[in-house]
């Protein structure tokens, strides 16, 4: 009987591919490293007011404790850029959390929608500190996410709700601000929680007079803070879509890869610090 000339380099193929994935195993083994874990992704549904709020959840599925740590959208909203960030912070083996401040999951695609949505947030600290405690809250059923070392992300109008976080929450670990607006409606608590702010030097959004005033109120209520300025990044730095948003609607917002790297490089070294 014969047998043809593909079926057998078919199963040559396949063997060879085999002994790669195996060998690429016994290497990591050998060397000490393990593979990558894969993560898990969970939407997590809670009650606030009335209203149905679904938080992203990401995480390495194994039952060691990890440290949290709550990312706080755009303006927005809960988008894929957001799930995007928790899901790497999944990956360094945080227990990742993209809060749902808006309810029932919702994110919007116009700065009209989301100056609607996020204006009442600005001006009420109560219902911001409402909104993130229910989502921190939410996470009691999960054994591995360990909440006693929880640290907070926000991203443009989540910076600054995350940085309202951190003067209102002594128990934090620590708060960390990407291009987040800095002088709200919250002033700085004098407590223990560090501050990593990541600004882009060419923000107008958020001008040097602000700039100036937040640090003379930090500097004041002696809080441990580390500013940094990234040369030529503009507002919204980290998110890949934001030169087509700008662009769109005539916003000053654009990606820059440098600063987008460099400032999750300071949130990696800086989480390393807090979570000793």
């Amino acid at each position: 009987m014969k047998i043809s000339l593909s079926i057998i380099l078919f199963a040559f193929t396949l063997s060879l591919s085999s002994c790669f994935k195996k060998s690429e195993k016994v290497m990591l083994e050998e060397i000490g490293e393990k593979a990558p874990v894969p993560v898990k992704t969970e939407v997590v549904e809670y009650q606030l007011n009335g209203k149905t709020y679904k938080s992203f959840a990401a995480f390495q599925n194994t039952d060691e404790k990890k440290p949290v740590v709550i990312v706080i959208p755009e303006w927005w909203g809960l988008n894929d850029y957001a799930k995007s960030r928790a899901k790497k912070l999944a990956d360094l083996g945080y227990f990742a959390l993209a809060v749902d401040f808006y309810g029932d999951g919702q994110f919007v695609e116009t700065p009209d929608e989301a100056t609607t949505l996020s204006a009442p947030f600005y001006t009420n600290s109560k219902l911001a500190k409402e909104t993130f405690d229910a989502a921190k809250n939410s996470l009691s059923k999960f054994p591995s996410a360990d909440t006693t070392q929880t640290a907070v992300i926000g991203y443009c109008f989540g910076g600054a709700q995350a940085l309202n976080m951190a003067r209102q929450e002594a128990d934090l670990k620590g708060v960390v601000s990407f291009h987040g607006n800095l002088m709200t409606c919250v002033k700085p608590s004098n407590n223990d929680v560090p501050y990593l702010v990541l600004n882009g030097e060419d923000d107008s959004y958020v001008p040097q007079k602000e700039r100036d005033a937040f640090k003379k109120q930090m500097d004041s209520a002696q809080i441990d803070y580390q500013f940094v300025n990234y040369p030529g990044a503009v507002h919204s730095f980290t998110n890949p879509n934001s030169t087509a948003v700008g662009k769109k609607y005539n916003m000053k917002v654009a990606y820059n890869k440098e600063a987008d790297e460099k400032s999750w490089t300071a949130m990696k070294d800086f989480f390393d610090k807090i979570f000793k």
